[in-house]
């Protein structure tokens, strides 16, 4: 009995418990309402009194018990139906997919290059990559990404949130030289480094995006690598820029100021603390690293546990139709007597 007893799901309560309070509803309408006015037998004769002693015959009232309570029955199941009563089902614990991210966005002087295009209009590099960290950023809903930009000196906009907009927001309002015209590396990595050590092991990603080589800072880029290594930040870098080729626009070549990127150095860093390298050339190129980037960093962790709950209308609404059918039987059987 126990075992049994304990394989039946918990009962949660009801989910519209107001309208239990339609149960005695028609008792009081039965005594609260005026009886039908009774205006006499239509036919007197002399023997009606022993006209009804005949026909209350010993079964009758025994039926009409019957259907009243398979009435009133019924009726208080139906509002316990309507009531949705509710159980409790198994714990499920669904997992919570999710990423956390740190976006690290060169705004050193070369990022004003204009060599990339955004459709068919001429933009700088900055423009490019803000046009396409934006659209990343916007589909990210239900992670957290923070956002740091470098320069000269490496500087926190946004820290590791859910609020998207704002990330958005402030990356958007970024410019040229913001930080200064140079470019500090391994101050960005350390940084990311340091704001991400609140994360859980395993979710410590740095994106970095730049166009050059590092002029300014004073950690050494593949020393704040080591350091990140150390700390199981997982760093993904992005070399963005042209490979000095005059941009052709409908037909005109445009000057480009060419590309001093490290590519060496960037793959270095990105082996040693277990990320990627990527290079980037123009905007399409730009997009699709983020996409990728996108499909290998989904971070699978264990949702809060939840026990759903059950409809179980359909219980007493079956058995309401049971008893009013049982009732409408007896009326029957009652009327044909």
């Amino acid at each position: 009995m126990n075992a049994f007893a304990s394989a039946l799901p918990a009962f949660a309560g009801f989910a519209w418990p107001w309208l239990l309070l339609a149960l005695p509803l028609p008792w009081l309408l039965r005594a609260l309402l005026p009886p039908a006015h009774d205006a006499g037998p239509a036919l007197r004769v002399p023997w009606a009194a022993r006209l009804a002693e005949v026909a209350a015959t010993p079964g009758m009232p025994a039926r009409g018990r019957g259907l009243s309570w398979a009435a009133w029955l019924s009726w208080a199941l139906l509002c316990v139906a309507a009531a949705r009563p509710l159980a409790l089902g198994e714990v499920v614990q669904p997992p919570d997919s999710s990423r956390e991210l740190m976006l690290a966005v060169d705004l050193s002087a070369s990022m004003g290059e204009r060599d990339m295009l955004v459709g068919t209009e001429v933009v700088d590099r900055l423009t490019a990559a803000k046009a396409v960290i934006a659209d990343f950023v916007a589909r990210r809903e239900g992670d957290r990404i923070g956002l740091l930009v470098f320069g000269r000196g490496a500087y926190v906009l946004a820290p590791a949130t859910a609020d998207l907009d704002t990330v958005r927001e402030q990356l958007l309002a970024t410019e040229v030289a913001l930080a200064g015209r140079e470019t500090a590396i391994g101050d960005a990595i350390g940084l990311g480094v340091k704001r991400l050590q609140a994360q859980r092991e395993g979710e410590r990603v740095l994106v970095l995006l730049t166009d050059g080589v590092n002029t300014a800072g004073v950690l050494d880029p593949e020393k704040a690598a080591e350091i990140a290594r150390d700390d199981g930040v997982r760093i993904h870098t992005i070399a963005f820029g042209g490979d000095g080729e005059a941009l052709s626009v409908f037909g005109f070549r445009l000057p480009s100021g060419g590309s001093e990127i490290d590519e060496q150095a960037l793959a270095r860093i990105a082996a040693m603390t277990g990320g990627r390298s990527f290079r980037a050339r123009d905007t399409d190129a730009l997009a699709g690293i983020y996409d990728e980037i996108d499909r290998i960093e989904p971070v699978e962790a264990p949702g809060e546990p939840v026990r759903p709950r059950l409809e179980r209308y359909h219980w007493p609404l079956a058995l309401a139709l049971a008893f009013a059918l049982l009732a409408t039987g007896l009326a029957w059987r009652r009327g044909a007597s």
